[in-house]
């Protein structure tokens, strides 16, 4: 009876492959709470976080080279971990790819305001800043020109209810939104909250503004981050929620 000979090299290539690509899994994994929990600064955390991903790509890679000749047949093992490697490989690899295409595209922006001209100042979250590299003042007139470029449907909401009205509608906004509320001042029309990313801990200062329009109110929200030169984004995603989210309620 033939027996078709199996390949040992390409067996300990393909678990190879697959060891690499639980290491990168374990790297990418780990660069989120190492900033947020152990305080290692964001520089090396990105740093680690994006050799995770060379190393996700590397053990994806082999494992695609190796799968091809380690068919299944009387030894399955080497072609089930090339598959895994493959798996767990670019499953690591697509959520730093996914960063790293943000930042390439997204504008180099981390303020963003339905009110350029004049936005909600930062009162006591201003106090909360202390350690944040990005300063709380707005950015300035160049900002304002990327952001109307980049997003031009963030722009002011006008709620046809009195501004005490209103100002219970988007606290209950603030609430379901998850964010930590931090200060309501009725009386200046202002509410702000801090917004805290799940996996790297960045936080985000929020301040709401309510004015008299009439016999409605104007709505003005900024969000802005404490770290990093662009937000990827984030801090107009999270006003285009408020803004659906107030608007339906």
């Amino acid at each position: 009876m033939f027996v078709r000979p199996t390949n040992p090299v390409s067996h300990r290539l393909a678990r190879m492959a697959f060891i690499m690509a639980c290491v990168a899994a374990l790297i990418v994994a780990s660069a989120g709470p190492l900033h947020r929990f152990a305080g290692l600064e964001i520089e090396p955390a990105f740093t680690i976080f994006r050799y995770g991903f060379y190393f996700a790509v590397a053990g994806a890679t082999l494992g695609l080279a190796t799968i091809v000749p380690t068919r299944p047949g009387d030894r399955r093992r080497g072609f089930v971990a090339a598959l895994l490697a493959i798996v767990v490989g670019v499953a690591t690899a697509y959520m730093p790819l996914t960063w790293f295409l943000h930042a390439q595209q997204a504008p180099e922006l981390n303020d963003i305001t339905t009110d350029t001209n004049s936005p909600p100042p930062l009162v006591v979250t201003l106090q909360l800043r202390r350690g944040a590299s990005n300063p709380a003042t707005y950015p300035g007139a160049n900002a304002a020109v990327l952001q109307r470029a980049a997003y031009p449907d963030i722009v002011p909401v006008v709620l046809p209810v009195p501004p005490a009205e209103a100002f219970k509608k988007v606290d209950a906004v603030a609430m379901a939104m998850g964010w930590d509320v931090v200060a309501r001042a009725p009386a200046d029309g202002r509410i702000e909250a801090i917004a805290t990313s799940v996996w790297f801990g960045f936080r985000d200062d929020i301040v709401i503004r309510i004015r008299p329009d009439g016999a409605g109110s104007k709505i003005d929200i900024r969000s802005k981050s404490r770290d990093g030169e662009s937000d990827l984004g984030v801090n107009a995603k999270r006003i285009r929620e408020f803004i659906a989210k107030l608007k339906a309620s």
